[in-house]
């Protein structure tokens, strides 16, 4: 079984990612935990450092819960949701972690929403975390 979080740094991530934590041991899973620069190539050097020290915390998490993970960057310049069901997509993911955070209907309208597009889009089913 694959497992795929979908990381930022948010407490919301932080969740997903200890719930997936306590889901991979017992289902023998195999979990990834991916963060998505939105910006492609333009992206700046110190987003990419925060992005890297994102994914190295998420790591931590998962060895302190005894799991291992496999943590990566996705620079394609797609929306972090459109990245996460493409890779899941693409790599047969069988569950899909993401936290979500609680936003205004104006916010969601004017913002859109992560968690909501992955859902909709996602080829198998979707975890969410608050």
């Amino acid at each position: 079984m694959r497992i795929l979080v979908g990381y930022n740094g948010s407490v919301e991530s932080k969740a997903a990612v200890r719930l997936a934590g306590e889901l991979a041991g017992p289902l023998g899973a195999r979990v990834e935990v991916m963060t998505s620069m939105e910006g492609g190539p333009r992206e700046r050097p110190e987003d990419i450092a925060a992005a890297e020290a994102h994914l190295k915390e998420a790591s931590e998490i998962m060895a302190g819960r005894g799991v291992t993970c496999e943590v990566f960057q996705s620079v394609r310049g797609l929306s972090p949701g459109e990245d996460l069901v493409d890779y899941a997509k693409e790599k047969a993911v069988d569950l899909i972690v993401v936290g979500v955070e609680k936003r205004s209907k104006t916010q969601k309208i004017l913002l859109g929403s992560t968690a909501q597009y992955i859902i909709l889009k996602a080829p198998c089913p979707v975890l969410t975390v608050k």
